[in-house]
C-alpha cells in the first residue's frame, strides 16, 4: 500500500512538472509573438528608432504612441542604471487588448543615437517636433482607426503639446506634472538640506528667466551642468496647465498614490485646468507604474525590478478609455 502511495505521488509530481513545462513553453511562445517590428522616423535628418506592436485584425484598430519620461529613459521605460520594463509591459498589455502601439527612443537616447551629438544643442522643442512627426507618419496608415498619445512623466507635457495636432483623437497623461518644471524641481529639493535649496533657488530663477549660469557649485554640477542648461531653459518655458487647456479632445489623467516623484495634486491641478478631462488616482501605484508602498527605499527598489508587473488597474483604465467611442 505504501509503495502504491509513493508511486501515485511520483506520478502526480511528474504531471505537475509537465504542466509547468507546458506553461513556460506557452509563455515563451506568447512573448515571441509580441516582440514587435522595427520602425524608423526621419526627423530633421535624424533617425528616431521605435517599435511597432500591431495585433492582427481584419478591422481597423486604435494606435497609441507612447512617449517616455525624462533623462536617458528608453522606449521600454529603462535607463542605463535602472531596468524595470514598465513601458514595455504597458504596450504588451495594450497589444493583448487589441490596441496597436508605437514606442520609441527619443533623440540621443538608446538606438536613436546621433553622430557627434552635443547635449548643449538639445531643446525641449526637439522632442515635441519628433512626437508631432510620429503622428504625421502614422495618421494615414489604413490599419488604424484613431491615434492616441500616451505621455509618461516628462512625456506627458511633450504629448499634450503634440496632441494639439488635429490628427490626434485622444490624450493620456501618466504621472504628468501640472507645474512649471523649474517650480517642480524646487519642490522636490525640499527633501534636501536647506543650504542645498538656497544654492539651487537662484540658479533655477535665472534659468527660468532664460539666462545661463556660470560657476555652478561642484555638488550641483550634474543637475545644472552648462551643457544641459539650454535644454532646461527651453523646458521651463512651458506651463502644462496652459497646454492641456488648449486640448478639446478626450483626455485621461492618471496618477499613482505612492509616486514619490510626482504627487497626486499634480494630476488634480491638470484636471482643474481642463474640466473636460477624466482623472483616475490609482492606489498603490508608483512612478514606474508598479505596486509599491510610499516608503522611499522600498519604492526605489521597484525601479530595478524588471519582473514586477505593472498595475493591472492602470491597464484596464487605459484600455477602457481608448476603446470608448
Amino acid at each position: 500500500a505504501n509503495n502504491i502511495k509513493k508511486l501515485n505521488h511520483i506520478k502526480k509530481k511528474m504531471k505537475i512538472q509537465i504542466l509547468l513545462f507546458f506553461f513556460v513553453f506557452l509563455s515563451i511562445e506568447t512573448s515571441a509573438q509580441i516582440l514587435g517590428k522595427d520602425i524608423t522616423l526621419k526627423s530633421e535628418s535624424i533617425e528616431i528608432k521605435g517599435t511597432l506592436l500591431c495585433p492582427e485584425n481584419s478591422e481597423k484598430i486604435p494606435l497609441a504612441i507612447i512617449i517616455s519620461g525624462s533623462g536617458p529613459t528608453d522606449r521600454d521605460g529603462n535607463n542605463p542604471k535602472m531596468t524595470n520594463n514598465s513601458l514595455k509591459m504597458l504596450v504588451e498589455s495594450l497589444y493583448n487588448n487589441g490596441i496597436a502601439t508605437v514606442r520609441y527612443d527619443k533623440r540621443g537616447i538608446g538606438e536613436s543615437t546621433i553622430i557627434n551629438f552635443n547635449e548643449k544643442d538639445l531643446r525641449f522643442e526637439n522632442y515635441i517636433t519628433d512626437a508631432e512627426n510620429w503622428v504625421e507618419l502614422l495618421k494615414n496608415d489604413a490599419r488604424f482607426s484613431k491615434i492616441i498619445i500616451i505621455g509618461h512623466s516628462e512625456g506627458s507635457l511633450i504629448g499634450m503639446i503634440a496632441s494639439q495636432n488635429k490628427a490626434v483623437d485622444k490624450f493620456i497623461s501618466v504621472a504628468g506634472i501640472s507645474s512649471n518644471a523649474g517650480d517642480l524641481i524646487i519642490e522636490q529639493l525640499k527633501a534636501q538640506p536647506v543650504y542645498v535649496q538656497e544654492l539651487c533657488a537662484p540658479i533655477i530663477d535665472k534659468l527660468k528667466n532664460g539666462d545661463t549660469v556660470e560657476n555652478v557649485p561642484p555638488m550641483l554640477y550634474s543637475l545644472f551642468r552648462p551643457s544641459v542648461q539650454p535644454y532646461m531653459i527651453s523646458w521651463f518655458r512651458y506651463d502644462p496647465k496652459v497646454e492641456i487647456k488648449k486640448l478639446s479632445i478626450p483626455i485621461l489623467i492618471t496618477q499613482g498614490s505612492t509616486d514619490i516623484q510626482v504627487k497626486t495634486e499634480e494630476a488634480e491641478k491638470l484636471k482643474e485646468a481642463n474640466e473636460n478631462s477624466d482623472i483616475k488616482i490609482i492606489e498603490g501605484m508608483n512612478h514606474i507604474l508598479k505596486e509599491s508602498v510610499i516608503d522611499r527605499q522600498k519604492n526605489m527598489q521597484t525601479y530595478t525590478n524588471p519582473n514586477l508587473k505593472i498595475k493591472e488597474e492602470l491597464v484596464s483604465i487605459i484600455v477602457e478609455f481608448i476603446m470608448e467611442k
